[in-house]
């Protein structure tokens, strides 16, 4: 009999007995559906945190300077610290300064695209007329200010003369111009060229607004009042002159051209610096690490609980198999007079296994793909509602499933279907 009929005759069974068929595919339909489910949620986590990293930079490399652990003080049981009348602190010959980068950049020219730096002023408030607002200052390049991506409402980016003239101008955000001044964030025109005062360690610095980009609350941060600080960036060299110290970084970011191989491009930035600047440096040393690099480590913790709770919501198919296995055997000793009939006319031994085998397998399809909606509904809203992303659908594990469920139904069904065909056609018709 062609598999087409067979097929045929698994689906007419399973409309003849629906209830019995639902009760056994049951196993099958709560173990796919708990799989699909489990890795909707996350490959939807998986996805959004891929989204958001390569947003802020994962094909970035950030080199920073770290101390070495040969720096590091040991006590009387072997444990290394770095405090107290011990510590060692940085002197201005152990941060990484222009010069270093200049011939980072002429030495890997090919391969960074820009350097993102960054100096950190500090916290402070602005103030007018009794009203404040928290902001972190910070003195960036331009390149800094175009990975951050701001959306402008009014006025421009600092310009290459704004950089090299260390102007006190500013880039401000429309929520902290509401604040302290009231201004509708639709109408913020009029304060471009305004001077603020900003209060840091009771000191106060004044700066000309410039440029006011909208303030983006999924980047807000939090001052120790827990109110919501934004960002007001000046001139990197005014953010130096501001804190009294040459151009000299602790960290910066290297923003590199498409296609790099970021671990191995970190590996000669680090054999670089340390052979060139910091050979003679008993204390500290550059090292790297790319967002990419956590991005690979998250995502593999991720896969991995995902895949064990997977395992274990899997149980519950071996039970649906047996559970297959159970009804087809049933199934066969209900049909004992059917095998009987089609063996005397002629049925090959071949035909009968592979017709009771068919009908298991299409028990498990059936059943898996009832499972498989069932998972993409429940992922569905456990990603949107619980987890808060956006829901994405586990393709690999759809396939999956529905190869396993084939793989049960033939592993399962194979015992009664050989079983079946193995009977003796003149026993089997005096069967009653």
């Amino acid at each position: 009999m062609l598999i087409f009929e067979n097929i045929l005759l698994a689906l007419n069974g399973l409309r003849a007995n629906k209830t019995r068929s639902l009760l056994t595919m049951l196993g099958i339909i709560i173990g796919i559906a708990s799989v699909i489910t489990i890795m909707t949620v996350g490959e939807s986590m998986t996805a959004s945190l891929t989204s958001e990293m390569s947003s802020m930079g994962a094909t970035n490399v950030t080199i920073g300077v770290s101390m070495k652990e040969s720096a590091y003080m040991t006590d009387e049981s072997g444990r290394s610290f770095n405090s107290g009348p011990h510590r060692t602190e940085m002197t201005d010959d152990d941060y990484i300064d222009a010069d270093m980068l200049k011939s980072l950049q002429t030495y890997f020219g090919d391969k960074i695209e820009n350097i993102q730096k960054t100096a950190s002023v500090g916290s402070g408030t602005v103030q007018y007329g009794g009203k404040t607002s928290a902001v972190n200052v910070s003195g960036v390049n331009n390149d800094t200010l175009e990975a951050a991506e701001l959306t402008m409402k009014a006025g421009k980016l600092f310009t290459d003369r704004d950089q090299e003239s260390a102007k006190k101008i500013a880039i401000v955000s429309d929520y902290m111009l509401n604040e302290v001044y009231g201004a509708d964030v639709n109408d913020v025109e009029e304060y471009l060229g305004k001077q603020i005062s900003v209060v840091m360690n009771n000191k106060f610095y004044h700066y000309t607004i410039v440029g006011i980009y909208e303030y983006d609350e999924s980047n807000e941060t939090y001052s120790f009042e827990s109110t919501t600080s934004t960002s007001l960036y000046i001139p990197l060299i005014t953010g130096f002159n501001e804190l009294h110290t040459r151009e000299r970084y602790n960290e910066v970011t290297v923003a590199t051209v498409a296609g790099i191989n970021l671990d191995d491009f970190m590996v000669e930035i680090e054999d670089y610096l340390n052979e060139v600047y910091y050979r003679n440096n008993d204390n500290f040393e550059v090292n790297c690490y790319s967002l990419s690099s956590m991005l690979e480590s998250m995502t593999e913790m991720m896969s991995t609980i995902s895949v064990a709770i997977s395992v274990i919501a899997g149980i519950s198919l071996l039970v649906g198999g047996i559970g297959v296995m159970n009804i087809m055997l049933v199934s066969i000793q209900e049909r004992t007079r059917e095998i009987g009939t089609r063996k005397a006319l002629g049925a090959t031994n071949s035909s009968i296994r592979m017709q009771f085998i068919v009908e298991s397998i299409v028990l498990c399809i059936v059943g898996g793909v009832i499972g498989i909606i069932i998972g993409l509904i429940a992922g569905s809203i456990a990603a949107q509602k619980l987890a808060e992303v956006d829901a994405t659908a586990p393709i690999n594990g759809i396939i999956l499933s529905v190869g396993f469920s084939v793989a049960i139904g033939v592993f399962f069904g194979y015992y009664p279907a050989n079983k079946a065909a193995k009977m003796n056609p003149i026993d089997a018709l005096r069967y009653e």
